[in-house]
């Protein structure tokens, strides 16, 4: 790696902001640069302190994660948020998606698998933990013949549309379906158009409406 990602951190527990700030400065590579235990708090800062990515949390003690998600992407729309939380309902799943979480894991996930999501984000990923992945992928393939169907996808754009929900890079995508990096971008510019949104998670969370 050449260079240090930096990480805020927004968390109303204590202990947990510490105990991963304090993981992310012993692993090499990795910095927390701010915490914040509010989103009121975090939305004062977060505009200056320009992280590569933002560790969220739901259950925060005014204002909750996913707001601050939304308001934040208002404010700051490049802005990589990657939610850590203890939630795997599909609501929070697709508020958060839709909000512009660029991924979902849980607080129980590993640290090394923290530091992966983390780094996945900065790649252009949406890593999310697999039970997650798993809903987003059910809620995707229960909707073809109303989502997909609408809209006029074609098979190859469903595969392509299918590698964002599991929160696949595009180099993964591409090496999944054999073609080039650059074929791939042009899918997904035209899954863009045709459902008329912007991100890969505007994309993802369009197909896990109910």
């Amino acid at each position: 790696m050449n260079r240090t990602i930096t990480v805020s951190i927004v968390d109303d527990e204590a202990d947990l902001r510490e105990h991963i700030g304090g993981y992310l400065q012993a692993a090499g590579g990795f910095s927390c640069k701010s915490v914040y235990a509010s989103a009121e708090e975090a939305l004062l800062h977060l505009k200056t302190d320009r992280p590569d990515v933002i560790l969220m949390d739901i259950n925060l003690g005014g204002m909750d994660g996913i707001e601050c998600v939304r308001r934040l992407k208002e404010i700051v729309p490049d802005a990589q948020v990657l939610m850590l939380t203890v939630f795997e309902d599909a609501d929070k799943i697709y508020r958060a998606l839709a909000a512009g979480a660029s991924g979902y894991l849980l607080k129980r996930s590993s640290p090394s698998k923290l530091l992966e999501a983390i780094t996945e984000v900065l790649d252009g990923g949406s890593p999310m933990s697999a039970s997650i992945a798993r809903k987003v992928v059910q809620s995707f393939q229960a909707l073809p013949a109303r989502g997909a169907e609408a809209v006029e996808l074609s098979q190859r754009e469903r595969e392509v549309l299918n590698g964002l929900a599991e929160g696949l890079a595009y180099k993964q995508i591409a090496e999944q379906l054999e073609v080039s990096i650059h074929t791939v971008r042009n899918y997904i510019r035209r899954i863009y158009e045709k459902l008329h949104v912007q991100t890969r998670t505007e994309a993802v969370a369009k197909f896990m409406r109910k």
